[in-house]
């Protein structure tokens, strides 16, 4: 089969196919009995397709790819529209070595890792062993022989872009055994991850409330009809996973406002929409910013007024009691429609449901 080389530059097969690479370190390609495969949300963002436009690309890109046999894909239970997760099928690794020949270089058998005059920082490598490109190795090996140069803490990609002339190889190599505990750290390499920032509009008076917005068209929603109700001090985009990782730059837009701030937050009833609160939460705390609180009058309306999907999705590994009780007297209800394996999505609260609410939000 012969693909069209145009096919190299899409994104979402780009990322995926470098997530691969990574994960294989130096096996050969017929080593692996399994296919690699990923979360579509995941690897979305990771490949930074954030707006409604290039993921709307992405979509159609994978989908033509799955029709060419290069990926498959798997989409939620009865929404065929919407892709749950991707792979790269077996017998799809000789096409991509086409597609990208300059990512395969010749397996280099003759690798001893004894043989290498490890730096103490990587000296773990004389008795372990890691599925690591053997390249990688060596210029990490060289980027700790460098002991004159005076390290600033860096952000990950710069620090990635220095040692290895790829801006997203560190990303990938924090999931190898590399950063096992008494390995690698980030502290090591002097560098530290990066989110973006966060998207917020002021609201128009300081209200002592924040409110934290999941998804981009709910964000832009709260945000007009703040205008008007005057509610929070500040609507910020969460940005899905986003707000997770960077919840402390919340202390940028606190930073703002001359009084202490309530942090609300509102987003889908589902597994991870209640996971990203709740950890950010935590997160918050230990650096000594406000907890993250539930909108519970937005998540009442929802649970009243949102029409449940069923999707297909795997339960959390760990009890979820924490995350159901962050929602107070909404638990037990919320709790019925996760583990009857419906959602809701915060969408159905939306611009034209907010302009015809009259109820005020009251928050104690």
């Amino acid at each position: 089969m012969s693909d069209n080389p145009k096919w190299r530059e899409l994104p979402i097969l780009r990322e995926l196919h470098s997530q691969w690479l990574a994960s294989r370190g130096d096996k050969l390609a017929d080593s692996f009995q399994r296919p690699f495969g990923r979360d579509w949300e995941t690897l979305l963002a990771d490949a930074n397709l954030i707006s409604a436009e290039s993921r709307n690309e992405a979509n159609r890109d994978a989908r033509m790819l799955a029709n060419a046999s290069l990926l498959t894909i798997k989409t939620v239970k009865h929404r065929p529209e919407f892709i749950q997760r991707v792979a790269i099928p077996l017998e799809a690794a000789s096409r991509l070595r086409e597609l990208f020949p300059e990512c395969y270089p010749e397996p280099n058998d003759k690798f001893d890792p004894t043989a290498i005059a490890w730096e103490p920082e990587m000296g773990f490598m004389r008795e372990a062993r890691v599925s690591v490109n053997s390249g990688d190795l060596l210029k990490l090996n060289s980027f700790f022989k460098n002991r004159s140069a005076k390290r600033l803490i860096a952000p990950i990609k710069e620090r990635s872009i220095q040692i290895f002339d790829d801006e997203k190889r560190l990303d990938y190599l924090l999931g190898s055994a590399l950063f096992r505990e008494g390995r690698l750290s980030l502290e090591m390499l002097a560098c530290e991850i990066v989110g973006q920032p966060f998207g917020w509009k002021r609201g128009p008076i300081a209200t002592g409330k924040i409110l934290v917005v999941e998804n981009a068209a709910t964000w832009h929603s709260y945000s007009r009809w703040n205008s008007e109700r005057r509610l929070f001090g500040a609507v910020v985009y969460g940005c899905g996973n986003c707000f997770l990782e960077n919840v402390r730059h919340l202390a940028d837009i606190l930073a703002e406002f001359p009084s202490p701030q309530r942090v609300f937050y509102f987003g889908d009833l589902d597994y991870q929409g209640l996971r990203i609160p709740t950890e950010a939460s935590k997160r918050a705390t230990k650096i000594g910013l406000p907890q993250i609180e539930p909108d519970l009058w937005s998540y009442t309306h929802l649970l009243k007024f949102g029409k449940q999907q069923e999707v297909e999705y795997d339960p959390p590994e760990t009890s979820f009691v924490l995350e159901y009780q962050w929602l107070a007297e909404l638990a037990e209800p919320v709790r019925a429609i996760l583990e009857s394996g419906n959602r809701l999505a915060q969408e159905h609260i939306g611009l034209e449901f907010l302009s015809t609410c009259h109820d005020e939000p009251i928050y104690r």
